[in-house]
């Protein structure tokens, strides 16, 4: 009989098929706003609604060689974290008090959002090489948990 996953493990699970409609070419991240077991909120990283996606006109960070975890200001694409918080929102859903799953450790502008969006918990998967999102974190209040896909995949 297969091990039933725990509940961080089930929506980081789901936070990886989320991840599959990304439309950047260098992380697929995909992110689920949950809170007492249901999800509230879903996002994945592509370019803003209306506009062309990387998959069909080019990375401009991959063109200028901009390393990973700098320069965000330069990606077209709205992050994963970002779009689920625009998508609760737009929906009249309140991320009060729920937990963040997400493919990758946010960024530093994820962060943000998410600690003013009064997110009580982060769970991730990979790390990002974006430390200050981490201090944020922890300043704010914000619980975060690294769990690596090699202990539940």
């Amino acid at each position: 009989m297969t091990e039933r996953p725990s509940i961080d493990e089930y929506f980081l699970e789901i936070a990886t098929v989320v991840a599959k409609r990304s439309t950047c070419l260098r992380n697929r991240v995909g992110a689920v706003i949950a809170r007492d077991k249901r999800i509230l909120s879903t996002g994945y990283n592509g370019a803003p609604r209306n506009m062309e996606h990387c998959l069909d006109i080019g990375c401009i960070r991959q063109q200028n060689n901009i390393a990973s975890g700098t320069r965000h200001e330069k990606c077209r694409a709205v992050h994963a974290e970002q779009n689920a918080i625009i998508q609760a929102a737009l929906h009249g859903v309140s991320t009060d008090g729920a937990t963040l799953y997400c493919t990758h450790q946010p960024c530093i502008l994820c962060a943000k959002m998410i600690i003013n969006s009064n997110i009580k918990k982060v769970v991730y998967i990979q790390p990002y090489p974006d430390a200050d999102s981490l201090v944020f974190f922890e300043e704010s209040g914000v619980e975060v948990v690294n769990i690596p896909v090699s202990d539940f995949a």
